[in-house]
């Protein structure tokens, strides 16, 4: 019997190598693991019954399009939309035999931090189901934490990979924006998304990174990427890593999550990093309300092409107008209508220069400010959340609180830097997440820094209620 809670992918791989396992045999393993917890936790909206590949399974956040498989971005106004084409992504996954376990839930277009968004009902945290799983990527990481998939595909625009991947006690990167095509994503804020990868280990994620990542003639943002290295090396000699005072003493950072991050932080000096203090004030102060200005403004501009004409719901209406504004009332839930509005106004007449051409000129600074750090240390660190999961419903009636989840993982993605989750520890019986950002294209250099905390550390990645 395939024990899919602790199965890794590199496992999984090796077992369809070595001729141990099928295909299909593994395939099906996960779709039983999924009929038997999905019910309870809702990290998967549809699944792919029939498996097409040779090789271990795979899940897609429900806003990377897949050509003849639902795709809605967790909305009422793509309900029923089948895709004509896959992602680039998708077929990057397709081509080295990976094959599609199902779309996983996600905050309605990729809109929020705890999955509580979706207009097909909340995603339930693995370790305790009481609990949000993070969000907007809460279905890809309650997945592989659960066992429901060996590892999963997010998008990130201010920590929707992060950010659930250190609620739910998994590895989660948001790669250098640029390495990783957005062709045949559903677009949030076009200059900040970033699919990653979400996984059990760090090599894990290296594998899939490997997978994905590339230029793309779709996609005229993407790079030719370094050649991605696995960690193995336990040693972190000659590693220079940062502290940023401001982001590990922010205000709202619980007592239990800044223990075991000191506590891993101190272990990397114990592995031979050198460690030191730097300061990224700007960042911290003004990286939220940049953030709230840049993505708004992009979101509207992108999700002004839900008009009921080309795809996704229709509504009735004696008019042109009449039927836009009815689909987009029927269609768009709370959050997508709140940013809307927002990234509307910040872009409207006599407004732009005060408010998105005021954001862009912030964001030049927090870019500027990540640079100068990088000179000193070859990473920084962090908490990736300020808090560790918590309860269902209670941020919902308070947008700011819930913005407040993604203080310490906006300003990288800011500037457009990589960003990786290593679960260090437990607060309360919950997951704490270290984040470790370094400078463009140093994937290989946090995919080091977090293997060798991951081996020294051991955390159990799976919940205890799993076991």
């Amino acid at each position: 019997m395939i024990d899919t809670v602790r199965l890794t992918a590199e496992e999984g791989l090796a077992l369809v190598e070595r001729g141990e396992v099928s295909a299909g045999e593994l395939h099906r393993a996960y779709l039983d693991a999924i009929a038997d917890r999905n019910p309870e936790l809702h990290a998967y909206l549809r699944v792919v019954e029939e498996p097409e590949g040779t090789s271990i399974p795979i899940a897609l956040k429900d806003v990377i399009l897949t050509r003849g498989v639902e795709t809605t971005a967790g909305s009422k106004i793509l309900e029923g939309y089948l895709p004509i084409y896959d992602a680039t992504v998708t077929r990057r996954c397709k081509d080295a035999g990976l094959t599609l376990l199902g779309k996983t839930n996600t905050d309605e277009f990729a809109m929020g931090s705890s999955t509580e968004n979706s207009a097909y009902g909340p995603t339930h945290n693995p370790w305790d189901p009481t609990r949000v799983p993070g969000g907007s990527g809460g279905g890809s990481a309650a997945a592989v934490t659960a066992g429901l998939a060996p590892w999963a595909l997010g998008s990130d625009t201010g920590g929707s990979i992060k950010q659930p991947s250190a609620l739910c006690g998994n590895v989660g990167l948001r790669p250098t924006y640029g390495t990783v095509s957005r062709y045949g994503v559903v677009a949030f804020a076009s200059s900040l998304d970033q699919v990653g990868p979400v996984a059990r280990t760090v090599r894990d994620c290296a594998l899939l990174y490997r997978i994905i990542s590339g230029r793309d003639t779709c996609d005229s943002t993407t790079v030719d990427v370094p050649e991605v290295v696995l960690p193995d090396g336990e040693s972190l000699e000659g590693v220079r890593i940062g502290v940023p005072k401001e982001m590990n003493e922010a205000d709202g950072i619980e007592p239990g999550v800044s223990e075991a991050v000191r506590r891993a932080i101190d272990l990397a000096a114990e592995l031979g990093a050198e460690v030191g203090e730097c300061e990224l004030p700007r960042s911290v102060d003004y990286g939220l309300a940049c953030y709230y200005l840049v993505a708004p403004a992009e979101a509207s501009s992108n999700l002004a092409r839900y008009d009921g004409v080309r795809y996704g719901l229709r509504a009735g209406g004696e008019s042109y107008d009449e039927m836009v504004e009815g689909t987009r009332d029927a269609g768009f839930g709370d959050e997508p209508k709140r940013r809307i509005m927002l990234g509307a106004y910040a872009l409207s007449a006599g407004y732009y220069d005060a408010y998105y051409g005021q954001a862009q000129k912030v964001r030049t600074v927090i870019a500027r400010e990540h640079a100068a750090a990088f000179e000193r240390f070859d990473v920084l660190v962090s908490p990736t959340s300020p808090t560790v999961a918590f309860p269902l419903g209670a941020k919902t009636q308070d947008p700011l609180a819930m913005y407040l989840s993604d203080l310490l993982t906006i300003p990288s993605c800011m500037a457009g830097l990589p960003g990786l989750n290593v679960p260090v520890g437990l607060s309360e019986g919950l997951p704490v997440g270290l984040q470790v950002i370094g400078p463009q294209f140093a994937e290989n250099t946090l995919f080091r820094v977090g293997h060798a905390l991951e081996r020294a550390i051991g955390f159990d990645v799976v919940p205890e209620r799993l076991r």
